[in-house]
């Protein structure tokens, strides 16, 4: 039987051809369907006049990019604490927002941001596509440090309580090193790094800042911070130069932030119905000393009464991936508990789980194009490139987009290298492309502590990732041309896959550290948005329509394992598997592909 050119029979490209023409037909008729029900539920809410004048929307917490999967029956029945309001969630409340014809605006009640500084990018995306449609934004919050204040001005108007200040004081960069600590307990470190801004490494081999370091540290705090101020000035229609002249007199109080225009009204959350209504005369008064309460809704009952727009839908879809956290081998791990770790995040993305998924989604005929979300500072060199092989893999059968989160640094830059496009926000942190090592050295803690070790060893190098004592100068080279030799890889991921000179790469790689803008201007991201952009532009990769008459199905790819029960079966432990160092001694003299540091907003 002979065979097309795409190594089908006839037959089989008969039954695909007409598998294809059943499943258009399909969506074809479960859009007409909608279509009608939506006209039907529309009518019915026209003819009473159902309308809202401000929803009300309390936002908050770490706003992670996706939403957890949903729970299953057992773990409805279990005491577990709500999963945290994702982006995704807030996204998709929006558009319904967007769509609805009887709705005035939304109120953004801040309850607290506890995420970083590209996320709140995206919070501002959404509050600026909101008014794009037309809608009406007021934020009321009490906090008014630089997070929530530079969040808040994305909005039409600001109110606060009368007793709230404003906060915002700035951004901060706080490094801990632990090298003379170290010291006194008897641990010697050895850190072996590509370059001097390979600074990954710096907090245990180091006693302070290094030049290099330093200067790494003040070209991402001068340009976050011009980015920041020149945002809010054009928000408050302000200048540039008074926004920062009055971040340095902060604190301010209520009133003092009303009369610099920093706000728009003081009023406590019981008052804004009055405060956002319209305006009313007093009978037989000309005067406009009263106001009538505007409709003001929360988002659960308002929900019911919005006007809805049909889309169509395609039958093909956009698949989702997630890489969170601390880059490791193995399955993919979060601490039972929050513990401050001197090294990488309490959950670990485990290059066994990435990897199975990634071949899941390969073998999806129905996906036109993945989205790899990465937020991740790094961590295993060898996961990172296993990783990385199965995106480069995908790449080459349909569209990859990566979006990348808060960071998509080291290890996050070598998985998201291969895409064919990279999005960012302008304050998410990536590049560092570099790789280090860190031997650590306990004879004297153990001399210290009056333990007697002895070992014994078949094999020249049978110690070589051993603790028990310094580095030699054999070692030491054999780490030197490891590091040397995953460097030169990983400059040519990024030379295959962003199409550079890998031999111009040298000033923009070396483990230098750049936020999104920096990294657009280097080429080593395509472009800037939210995850909205990113499914926009997924659409174009793979030719599916975007036009607003089209809604394209975006599909979350999870791990099989059940992220509640399943993750953490024994948590004492897990926990013990961090108390007592066993994930810092799993990346001790490994190749890392790892960040060195966080900038915080104050």
């Amino acid at each position: 039987m002979s065979e097309n050119n795409n190594g089908r029979s006839p037959v089989q490209s008969f039954f695909d051809d007409l598998s294809q023409e059943l499943k258009q037909v399909q969506q074809t008729l479960a859009d007409e369907w909608q279509a009608l029900t939506i006209a039907i539920r529309n009518q019915a809410r026209q003819a009473r006049d159902a309308h809202v004048d401000y929803i009300l929307m309390p936002i908050g917490g770490p706003l992670p990019e996706r939403a957890q999967p949903p729970r299953g029956f057992i773990e409805r029945q279990l005491p577990l604490p709500p999963p945290p309001l994702s982006m995704q969630t807030v996204n998709y409340w929006l558009q319904e927002i967007a769509d609805a014809d009887n709705v005035k605006g939304v109120v953004f009640i801040f309850r607290g941001f506890d995420c970083g500084l590209a996320t709140l990018q995206n919070v501002r995306r959404a509050i600026h596509r909101l008014k794009e449609a037309g809608k009406e934004t007021v934020v009321f919050t009490p906090y008014l440090d630089l997070r929530h204040y530079y969040t808040a001005v994305a909005a039409d108007k600001i109110i606060i309580p009368p007793t709230a200040e404003f906060a915002a004081l700035g951004l901060r960069s706080e490094v801990i090193f632990l090298k003379d600590a170290l010291n006194r307990l008897g641990v010697q470190t050895e850190a072996i790094q590509i370059s001097p801004y390979k600074t990954g490494p710096n907090m245990f081999s180091q006693s302070g800042l290094t030049p290099e370091h330093r200067e790494q540290i003040n070209w991402l705090l001068d340009d976050w911070y011009d980015l920041i101020t020149a945002e809010i000035g054009d928000g408050r229609g302000q200048t540039q130069a008074k926004i920062q002249a009055l971040i340095d007199q902060a604190p301010l109080f209520a009133q003092q932030a009303l009369e610099a225009e920093l706000v728009d009204h003081l009023a406590y959350e019981d008052e804004l119905a009055e405060l956002l209504g319209k305006p009313k005369p007093e009978e037989g008064q000309k005067t406009e000393s009263k106001r009538e309460k505007a409709k003001v809704m929360v988002w659960h009952k308002a929900r019911p009464l919005l006007l809805e727009k049909p889309r169509r839908r395609t039958h093909k879809f956009i698949g989702v991936i997630s890489l969170e956290g601390l880059i490791m081998m193995g399955p993919s791990r979060q601490a039972p508990i929050d513990i401050p770790l001197p090294i990488g995040d309490e959950q670990t993305a485990g290059e066994q789980t990435l990897v199975a998924l990634l071949r899941r989604a390969e073998r999806m005929k129905e996906m036109a194009a993945l989205i790899f979300h990465v937020d991740s500072g790094g961590g295993s060199g060898l996961a990172s490139d296993l990783i990385s092989r199965e995106v480069r893999r995908i790449a080459q059968k349909k569209p990859v987009l990566i979006y990348m989160g808060n960071s998509a640094a080291s290890g996050g830059y070598f998985v998201s290298a291969p895409a064919q496009h990279i999005m960012s926000q302008t304050a998410t942190i990536t590049g560092s492309i570099g790789v280090w090592m860190l031997h650590v050295a306990t004879d004297g803690l153990f001399r210290l502590l009056k333990v007697h070790r002895t070992s014994i060893k078949r094999g020249e190098h049978a110690g070589l990732f051993s603790d028990e004592s310094p580095l030699t100068e054999a070692e030491r080279q054999i780490f030197q041309n490891s590091i040397v030799d995953h460097y030169q890889k990983f400059k040519q991921v990024v030379a295959d896959g962003r199409h550079l000179p890998i031999d111009e790469l040298d000033p923009i790689c070396e483990g230098r550290v750049w936020n999104g803008r920096q990294a657009l201007a280097h080429q080593l991201v395509d472009s800037h948005g939210d995850f909205v952009d990113a499914v926009q532009k997924a659409a174009e990769l793979a030719e599916l329509p975007t036009d607003h008459r089209h809604e394209i199905p975006v599909v979350n790819l999870y791990s099989r394992h059940n992220p509640y029960l399943a993750a953490k079966p024994f948590p004492i432990k897990e926990l013990a598997r961090w108390l007592t160092g066993e994930q810092v001694k799993a990346l001790s003299g490994r190749p890392l592909y790892l960040m060195p540091f966080t900038i915080k907003l104050n």
